[in-house]
């Protein structure tokens, strides 16, 4: 911002470790960590949580708000029942617009019960944009030149322009797969299946009636995830709690579209921060309920490795 002085300096620094696969096979895992210097109002406050964040796809994101509650409740777990070790749970947050509690879609925990707040906190968070659901500035009481910047009106956004954005972000389609008849990416899906990963990368279900929006309605759709919280162990954990979920719980991340990510974003990086470079890597990043599946994917031939990823570039 002209004429503001940065409140710090941002770096990044990355720490690593080798994974050796059964067949000897290393892979090297990185993990990145934000370091600030020169923090202009000193030391940040104990409870201060720093945490990187990969934006995700906008693909598919209307059909994902259209899946009914009650399927979504379906598939929780919470204390793990049927002993399979997946123990996933919904995360109840606050939802600003009907002033109640309602089940979380969005956002890497699952912290936004739909995409119009999930558009004004981006608004708000990421461009300091007021709207009719955040109309308070996001700033703090030390941050004197925020609270004295020009304002934009209140709020700044208007209605039609929230309402406008938030169709936009709901009809973005999912892409067509690709490669499905190859023999690769037909064993790679047996072996999706085999090693456990559909038991929170979910592939069908059906969205539910709604009559203003015929687009989302009562359509079958293969997202690939159970949209809830699962346990990924300390190795993904950021310490950082959003209403139900832990610091090391996510919600279960789509994986349609995920194929064309480097031919759309001209490179690949997975998981919340963008660590992963790979999808093997992203993968082997697995812990807690998913350690099981990672342990057999360790396990697998040179052959079977390559299988799996191509069947997860074919979606």
């Amino acid at each position: 911002i002209p004429g503001v002085k940065p409140e710090a300096k941002v770096t990044i620094e990355y720490e690593s470790h080798q994974v050796i696969l059964a067949d000897g096979e290393s892979v090297e895992l990185v993990k990145p960590n934000v370091v600030l210097q020169g923090l202009k109002y000193g030391p940040l406050h104990e409870r201060a949580k720093l945490s990187l964040r990969l934006a995700p796809p906008m693909i598919g994101l209307g059909l994902l708000e259209a899946i009914p509650d009650n399927t979504l409740q379906s598939f929780a777990d919470p204390n793990d029942e049927n002993n399979d070790g997946i123990s996933g749970r919904i995360n109840l947050v606050y939802d600003v617009e009907s002033q109640t509690m309602r089940i979380g879609r969005f956002g890497w925990k699952a912290e936004q019960p739909s995409l119009k707040q999930q558009n004004a906190a981006a608004f708000l968070g990421d461009l300091g944009i007021t709207s009719e659901l955040f109309s308070q500035e996001n700033c703090q009481p030390h941050q004197s030149q925020c609270a004295n910047a020009p304002s934009g009106g209140n709020p700044e956004l208007s209605a039609n322009i929230l309402n406008k954005v938030t169709f936009y972000s709901r009809n973005l389609a999912v892409p067509k797969r690709r490669n499905v008849n190859q023999p690769d990416v037909q064993r790679g899906a047996e072996l999706f299946v085999d090693v456990g990963c559909h038991q929170c990368h979910r592939t069908g279900m059906v969205t539910a009636k709604i009559d203003q929006q015929p687009e989302q309605s009562e359509i079958a759709i293969y997202p690939y995830t159970d949209m809830l919280l699962h346990d990924m162990g300390e190795g993904l954990a950021d310490h950082r709690a959003l209403f139900q979920a832990s610091g090391s719980e996510w919600r279960t991340a789509p994986l349609w579209g995920i194929g064309l990510t480097r031919q759309v974003s001209g490179s690949e990086h997975y998981l919340h921060d963008g660590r992963a470079r790979t999808l093997l890597e992203a993968i082997l990043w697995h812990g807690g309920e998913a350690q099981a599946s990672r342990q057999k994917v360790v396990k697998m031939t040179a052959e079977q490795r390559n299988d799996l990823v191509a069947f997860l570039q074919s979606l």
